[in-house]
């Protein structure tokens, strides 16, 4: 019997035998049947273990009777926005309204609500009274304790308090969902699952809850930003799940309970869920919608495996994956990739083989898995701890073994690199063989910014590390006969990041002949430390007080600054170098960013386009300061 997709109707139900599902799953995303896509895993789990489950994909949430259509399931209904966040999903950094969704038939954009996991779960409880509800997914694990909302530019509740759920699977769900499916199937009633880990709930009645940390009253968090700060900064060193103690959340005389995070999983858990009966592909009926474009990106890709101990501070893995790293075998990742070989769409091509972070293939240390990961030091920040352990010997066997498939023509590396934590490897082997076989043309990374102190607020190394990474990295290229770029990746606006360190970002820039295509502002997301910062002015780490761009205009500059050659951005370049103090870079110096205005005040920029150099900067003074600056050769040109 081949693969089939799981029931998305009552025809369906009816063919094979289903009067009555255990689970209903209700997602903002269309339909994909993919590991990449977290309603698969899980809804393929439950089925391993014996559950139905049926799927309402992106429902009407203006018709409740849309959540009705595959009837009252018998254990319970779970709910997710989908793969992303329903107000990052909507909405750019500037709120305003994005205008395609990679998770919606032929792109189209509006097909789920804002605050999704809340406007579905409150449709379920029009319909159903005493159905019990699980919310999950990235929305739901990072909105379940109070956290600041940048779009309403407030502090929510819990999504508990919000969304009439009864309970939260927070986190990668594989181990809490089968625990609260077996519960619920034994008859205890929703209200008494209070013990599983990975999972929050609400009580009044704290007194029954044993071994917890009471956090302030969410009240006390409304009034006081640096009393969030504070809670937020308990709930982030509560994180991990062998040392992670159960918080308790007081709303007046409700309290919203996490319970500690689930623990890791090993490595034949991970390779059981990632050879479930996957389809791997999107439901047929979005085909002639033009199909789902998602899953370009993951279909012909590898997930090698889970968690990041990078710490960056503007990242929410640490609250939703962990830091501790969990690697499907060798194996499993060959029988997929030798499947991949099948697919008449497979052109040779494997474009992935990572996850998070790609060159992370094991804990960071050999006693995380004993004793969890340490709650007030991290690993990679701001120095390499003495006990990491870098090596990489075991995922370069594991491309080895990737490239002598049959059928596979190249295996690339695109879902980002840790260069700090490449450079501690003390073997070059797994550089050399990145260079020379893992990447098409050029390599992403992610330095962010070259400002030291931005890099101290975002949890990153210090730019000399960067540096050092460009310089072998050239040095690699030259040996094998390569001429491969470094494309890295940038961000505006971060807290800490003033006009002076922004005009050092364009500087460096200037000094590469390197304009981005792309700029990333800082985007403040539900719980990262970098959007507690945003919102409290303050580290949490330290209390210490933070400078925070909010003025849109003064973003708005920051971001021209990086692509200070588009003559669009003449006049924010320069009012921000005016700011700066840094009139000296106005001028017709080889040093200077733009050159003044015609004295005939024209509006026009000197030379027709306001800047000193063209956007070839393989052209003209571009040429004559080759030597200058020699790593600049490694970064991508705008030509």
């Amino acid at each position: 019997m081949g693969k089939e997709f799981l029931p998305v109707s009552r025809e369906d139900m009816e063919q094979r035998g289903i009067s009555q599902l255990d689970f209903v799953y209700v997602t903002g995303d269309a339909y994909v049947d993919h590991p990449s896509f977290g309603v698969a895993i899980i809804s393929r789990v439950l089925e391993a273990h014996g559950y139905t489950v049926g799927i309402i994909a992106q429902p009407d949430w203006k018709k409740k009777e849309s959540v009705t259509v595959l009837g009252e399931p018998r254990l319970g209904f779970l709910v997710t926005a989908g793969n992303m966040d329903s107000m990052v999903n909507h909405y750019s950094v500037s709120k305003k309204h994005r205008q395609t969704d990679a998770y919606t038939p032929g792109g189209v954009m509006g097909r789920r609500p804002d605050y999704a996991v809340v406007v579905y779960c409150n449709l379920i409880r029009q319909m159903y009274r005493k159905t019990p509800i699980i919310a999950g997914g990235i929305e739901a694990s990072l909105r379940r304790m109070a956290h600041y909302d940048y779009w309403s530019d407030s502090l929510k509740r819990s999504v508990l308090m919000d969304c009439g759920a009864d309970l939260i699977s927070y986190g990668m769900g594989e181990r809490s969902i089968v625990e609260i499916a077996d519960a619920l199937a034994a008859g205890i009633p929703v209200q008494d699952i209070t013990f599983i880990p990975g999972t929050c709930f609400k009580t009044k009645h704290p007194e029954n809850l044993y071994d917890y940390e009471l956090l302030p009253d969410y009240e006390v968090l409304r009034r006081d930003r640096r009393a969030y700060a504070e809670s937020f900064y308990r709930q982030y060193c509560n994180t991990d799940a062998f040392n992670g103690k159960r918080l308790a959340e007081p709303y007046g005389t409700v309290y919203v309970v996490q319970n500690p995070p689930s623990k890791p999983l090993t490595q034949q858990e991970m390779d059981d869920i990632y050879a479930l009966p996957y389809c791997r592909t999107y439901h047929p009926s979005y085909e002639a919608m033009g199909g789902i474009p998602a899953i370009s990106e993951v279909k012909f890709s590898l997930v090698s495996n889970r968690g990041c101990f990078g710490g960056c501070n503007f990242c929410a893995l640490t609250f939703h994956q962990g830091r501790i790293i969990q690697t499907r075998s060798h194996e499993s990742l060959l029988e997929e990739a030798r499947e991949m070989t099948k697919d008449p769409q497979f052109k040779g091509y494997i474009h992935d083989v990572g996850g998070p972070t790609a060159n992370f293939r094991q804990p960071a240390c050999k006693k995380q898995m004993e004793h969890g990961v340490c709650q007030d030091r991290q690993c990679l920040f701001p120095k390499p701890c003495r006990n990491l352990v870098a090596d990489h010997s075991d995922y370069v066997a594991l491309l080895r073994k990737l490239r002598k498939v049959p059928g596979i023509k190249k295996v690339f590396i695109r879902s980002g690199i840790r260069f700090d934590y490449l450079l501690q490897d003390k073997n070059n082997t797994f550089f050399e063989e990145l260079v020379r076989y893992h990447i098409s043309g050029q390599l992403k990374v992610a330095p962010e910014h070259v400002a030291d102190p931005v890099l101290a607020m975002m949890g990153k190394p210090e730019h000399s590390v960067y540096q050092q990474f460009t310089r072998r990295y050239q040095k690699m290229n030259e040996a094998c006969g390569k001429n491969q770029y470094l494309v890295p990746y940038l961000m505006s606006s971060h807290p800490g990041c003033s006009m002076k360190e922004a005009v050092e970002l364009a500087c460096y820039l200037r000094d590469l002949h390197y304009m981005p295509e792309q700029v990333q502002d800082f985007y403040p997301t539900p719980s990262t430390i970098s959007t507690c910062m945003y919102y409290t002015e303050l580290d949490p780490r330290t209390m210490q007080p933070v400078y925070v761009p909010k003025n849109p205009h003064h973003k708005a500059m920051q971001r021209a600054l990086i692509q200070y050659r588009r003559p669009e951005n003449y006049e924010l370049v320069r009012e921000a170098l005016q700011i700066a103090g840094r009139e000296d870079l106005i001028g017709y110096g080889p040093e200077c960013l733009i050159r003044p205005r015609n004295q005939g005040g024209t509006g026009k920029a000197a030379g027709n386009t306001g800047i000193v150099r063209s956007a070839n900067t393989g052209n003209h003074a571009g040429q004559k300061r080759t030597k200058r600056k020699t790593i600049r050769n490694v970064h991508k040109k705008k030509m």
